[in-house]
């Protein structure tokens, strides 16, 4: 490994590209502590530690989830305090709209020119999301005692919320700039960031918070087994064998080597949970503002619906174990269809002589091979969803277990962690042996996810 990282920096053009994202992961943490204009850093300090000690504080554990994608910036009412989750949450609507509008799908095909457009419109998107979220934002913190000046008003509200959307969209282009220009995705990689800074104190907590030994000794385990279960669902694939015909090279017939199609069992990565957790938020979030603005008042059914659904999908209430699990599992199916398409592989494999023993070439391919990807994406699925609710499981079973300790240390957070890793390392080893370095393992290359 001393020998890999020593083979990273010889070459000027991946340390360059190292040295830039770790950079632009430095200014996106620096900006998680800059405080929206006018907060009293104290008083929100305050509130939240009274609401970490109160048995049952309100929307408790939605804050405690929304704020591990946030790296913590939330709590702290900061320019980055929704994160990157507004654009998550646009881009799933664009997609959505892809396949339902026709001029949109039509667009999509039109090669880099639609998907410029396409993502442009996206950011459209991001803008109104989050000028709508921070508003909500905003109404909440003015509800906490002493957190915002007595005399902001509309212009404390003004503020904020274009502070809010200003950083938004500044982790945007930075996303985009580690893209460009750093090595890995940009946007997965500022989430990896936000959640890997928190492990530290998280694993302090861990240790000086658990009375009973053995609790943390099954922690640990569970954690062990949830890390090998994460690195088994990312890198599993299922092969369909192909064959070619005999071909006639120059002057002679020579017959093709035989070759498989790769189809992973998880062909989706981390998308399906960073979308259903987004769409999940969405209600939860409708359901905190139409509180905070009526106040007390409970007149009136539609009150009444409100406060249930942000008391539903509280993370470890069993519907929101149930609804969130559903999600993944048909955000699972619907971004495999989306990236993937059995007749476009159908018919390049009848138009370079390849074909699946056994099977037809054309139809009977595509119906072939979508049938082996929704058997494969059925249990995939299924294992992710399980892998996701990890942490509302053990919270239930353990209510002395931290929220943050369960967060960060299995399901969502962890399964990103995993995926982001292993995708970054696949494209640095990708660099090495390009350079005809050695890679992370010398005996074997580490397998790709996609």
């Amino acid at each position: 490994m001393a020998n890999v990282i020593v083979n990273i920096f010889k070459i000027p053009e991946l340390r360059k590209k190292i040295l830039f994202t770790l950079f632009i992961l430095v200014v996106y943490r620096l900006g998680a502590h800059i405080p929206v204009p006018g907060i009293r850093g104290e008083a929100l300090i305050e509130y939240f530690e009274r609401a970490a000690q109160a048995s049952a504080g309100a929307g408790r554990g939605i804050v405690d989830f929304f704020d591990l994608f946030a790296g913590g910036a939330l709590k702290r009412f900061t320019i980055f305090a929704l994160g990157i989750m507004p654009y998550i949450s646009a881009s799933i609507i664009m997609q959505l709209l892809t396949v339902v509008i026709p001029a949109l799908e039509r667009l999509s095909k039109e090669g880099p020119e639609g998907s410029k457009k396409i993502n442009q419109y996206t950011r459209y998107g991001t803008v109104v999301l989050c000028a709508a979220q921070a508003f909500g934002l905003t109404f909440w913190m003015k509800s906490m005692p002493n957190v915002v000046p007595a005399d902001g008003g509309m212009w404390f509200t003004i503020k904020a919320v274009v502070s809010i959307t200003t950083g938004t969209m500044v982790l945007m282009w930075l996303g985009d700039q580690i893209t460009e220009k750093g090595i890995g995705n940009g946007i997965s990689l500022i989430i990896f960031g936000g959640i890997v800074v928190r492990v530290p104190a998280a694993i302090y907590q861990t240790a000086t918070g658990i009375e009973e030994p053995i609790l943390f000794i099954i922690l640990i385990f569970i954690f062990i087994l949830v890390v090998a279960a994460s690195i088994l669902l990312t890198l599993g694939t299922r092969k369909i064998p192909v064959q070619y015909g005999k071909r006639v090279v120059g002057r002679r017939m020579v017959q093709m080597t035989s070759q498989a199609i790769p189809l992973r069992v998880n062909a989706a990565g981390v998308i399906p949970i960073i979308f259903a957790s987004s769409v999940i938020l969405f209600p939860s979030q409708i359901g905190s503002i139409v509180s905070n603005i009526f106040g007390g008042d409970s007149r009136g059914a539609g009150y009444q619906f409100f406060v249930y659904l942000q008391t539903w999908l509280q993370p470890g209430h069993p519907v929101y174990i149930v609804f969130y699990s559903a999600l993944i599992v048909f955000f699972c199916y619907f971004y495999t269809a989306i990236q993937f398409n059995p007749v476009d592989i159908a018919d390049n494999l009848k138009k370079y002589g390849g074909f699946i023993p056994g099977i037809r070439p054309g139809k009977n391919t595509s119906d072939y091979i979508m049938k082996i990807l929704n058997r494969i994406t059925l249990p995939g699925s299924i294992f992710l969803a399980i892998i996701a609710i990890v942490p509302d499981l053990i919270i239930n079973m353990w209510p002395s277990v931290s929220h943050e300790m369960a967060y960060l240390f299995g399901g969502t957070s962890l399964l990103i962690i995993v995926g982001v890793a292993l995708d970054t390392l696949k494209q640095i080893e990708s660099q090495l042996l390009m350079r005809h370095y050695d890679g992370f393992f010398k005996k074997g290359r580490m397998k790709a996810r996609r």
